[in-house]
């Protein structure tokens, strides 16, 4: 069985090594040491970890984690499905954001006209044009 460093199951889980090592820490992601001393993770374990991780089982309650710093708290004020891709739109205070994504990814969601969301910008190239 493959073993992989928390650094390396870090990159893998998409996470920082510190974020892998305090999971380790608090047990939730299990490791063993090897004879140099070494905290590795069974390739196993991981597997399955990632899978938790990706149905949002891991982490604090109510935590996000993003590197996405632009968060626009809001309501859903539209979901237009079509057969593979999808628009959302969440009123934000005065703004309003659109967001074309793929169906199964609003399914996944559970979005829906009328409940909380938060839309997430994250960019290269911002543009200002002055007034």
């Amino acid at each position: 069985m493959q073993s992989y460093s928390i650094g390396r199951a870090a990159r893998l889980l998409g996470v920082s090594a510190d974020t892998a090592r305090r999971w380790a820490d608090a047990g939730r992601l299990p490791t063993h040491r090897d004879d140099s001393g070494r905290r590795l993770v069974d390739g196993r374990d991981l597997a399955a970890f990632a899978v938790e991780v990706a149905r949002g089982g891991v982490g604090e309650e109510g935590v996000s984690y993003t590197s996405a710093r632009n968060a626009f708290p809001g309501i859903v004020t539209a979901v237009k499905l079509g057969d593979v891709a999808a628009q959302v739109e969440i009123q934000a205070g005065p703004h309003r954001l659109v967001s074309l994504l793929t169906r199964e990814a609003v399914e996944e969601l559970g979005l829906e006209v009328g409940m909380q969301a938060t839309a997430r910008v994250k960019s290269t190239s911002v543009h200002i044009d002055r007034i």
